[in-house]
C-alpha cells in the first residue's frame, strides 16, 4: 500500500474508532505529511530504519520561523505520529517496520514555571473590575489558578457547564477523558460577578468583547480563543511586574505547586491534573515536597567547632 492513502486510512481511523480530537487529527496529519514531503508516495513496506534516520536529520535540521532548527520536543512530535501509524499498520496486516523501532530524542526536561502567592496576588489585582471585560479576565485567571484547567479546556467551557453552587464541573480534556473540577469560593464568586453582568445569550462561558470577531474552529463568533487568553495573561503579568514568561500552563503549574505544597498527594495532583501517566505530574516534585526542607532540618548537623 502507499503512504499517501495509508496515511488518509489512519487518520479517518482515529476519528471514526478512536474518537481522537480534530486537533490531534490536524497535528497527525502535519506530521506524517512532512514525512510523505521528505519520501515522496514511496510504499509503506520501504520505510525502513535508514529511512527514517535521513528524516529524522531532514527535520533535525528543518528551521521555522523563529528557530534555524526544529525543537528536540518538536521533532518527538513526528515520530510519536509515526509510531501510531505504524501501530496502525500492524493492527491492519499492513507489511511495515515494526513501532518499537522508532526511538525518541533525548530532550532536556524544561524547568517548570510557576508563581509564588505573592505574584498571584500582583496578577489578579491588573484587571480592571469595573468594567466587563476586566470582570471576565479577573474570573479567568482565578479559575486557571483554581482548577488547573488546560486553556483548551477553560475557553470551551459554556455556562451551563459550571455548577456555582456546588462549585464542581466535569471537562472533558485530552485523550477524550471526563475529570472532575473542583473550583475554590473566590473563583466561584467572582464568576458570578461576570455572569451577573452580562446581558446577552451567548452560550460560551468566556466571550470576545469587542474588536473584530471571527468564527472559531467551531464555527462559534462569540467564544473566547485560546490565543487571546494566552496575550490576556502575558500582559496582566507584564502590567503586574513579573519578569518570567506567564502563561495560562503557567497558571496550571501553579495550581499543581500549590497544592503539592500544601501536602496533596501525587496521585491525587494527578488526576487534578488529567494527566494519564504518574510521570507526568512528577516533574513538580522536584520543587514542591513539603517534607524534604523538614527532613534537611532534623537530621542534618553542621560539624561540632573545634
Amino acid at each position: 500500500m502507499l503512504f499517501a492513502k495509508a496515511k488518509t486510512d489512519f487518520l479517518e481511523y482515529l476519528e471514526i474508532e478512536q474518537n481522537r480530537s480534530q486537533k490531534t487529527i490536524r497535528n497527525y496529519d502535519h506530521y506524517l505529511t512532512r514525512l510523505l514531503d521528505f519520501a515522496g508516495d514511496i510504499k509503506v513496506s520501504e520505510i525502513d530504519p535508514e529511512l527514517v534516520r535521513k528524516w529524522r536529520l531532514w527535520l533535525n535540521r528543518l528551521g521555522t520561523n523563529v528557530s534555524d532548527e526544529l525543537q528536540k520536543n518538536t521533532q518527538n512530535y513526528h515520530l510519536i505520529a509515526l509510531r501510531s501509524f505504524l501501530k496502525y499498520c500492524a493492527k491492519r496486516d499492513i507489511p511495515a517496520l515494526t513501532a518499537d523501532k522508532i526511538e525518541l530524542s533525548k530532550t532536556v526536561r524544561k524547568q517548570v514555571t510557576f508563581l509564588n502567592p505573592e505574584e498571584l496576588v500582583q496578577l489578579f489585582a491588573q484587571p480592571d473590575i469595573n468594567t466587563l471585560a476586566g470582570l471576565r479576565d479577573r474570573a479567568i485567571l482565578e479559575l486557571l489558578f483554581s482548577s488547573g484547567l488546560r486553556v483548551s479546556e477553560l475557553i470551551g467551557l459554556n455556562r451551563e457547564h459550571i455548577n456555582l453552587k456546588r462549585r464542581e464541573f466535569m471537562v472533558r480534556g485530552k485523550g477524550q477523558k471526563d475529570r472532575p473540577i473542583f473550583i475554590s469560593p473566590e473563583a466561584a464568586e467572582w464568576l458570578q460577578h461576570y455572569v451577573d453582568k452580562r446581558t446577552d445569550n451567548a452560550s460560551p462561558l468566556f466571550i470576545r468583547l469587542g474588536g473584530r470577531k471571527s468564527a472559531d474552529s467551531t464555527g462559534d463568533f462569540s467564544r473566547l480563543t485560546a490565543r487571546s487568553v494566552q496575550r490576556m495573561v502575558a500582559r496582566y503579568a507584564l502590567m503586574a511586574g513579573i519578569t518570567k514568561h506567564v502563561s495560562p500552563h503557567t497558571m496550571r503549574h501553579s495550581f499543581a505547586t500549590d497544592l503539592l505544597m500544601n501536602g496533596a498527594d501525587l496521585r491525587s495532583v494527578q488526576a487534578m491534573l488529567g494527566h494519564s501517566n504518574i510521570a507526568t505530574t512528577q516533574i513538580y516534585t522536584h520543587v514542591t515536597d513539603p517534607h524534604l526542607k523538614a527532613v534537611h532540618n532534623k537530621f542534618h548537623h553542621s560539624p561540632p567547632e573545634s
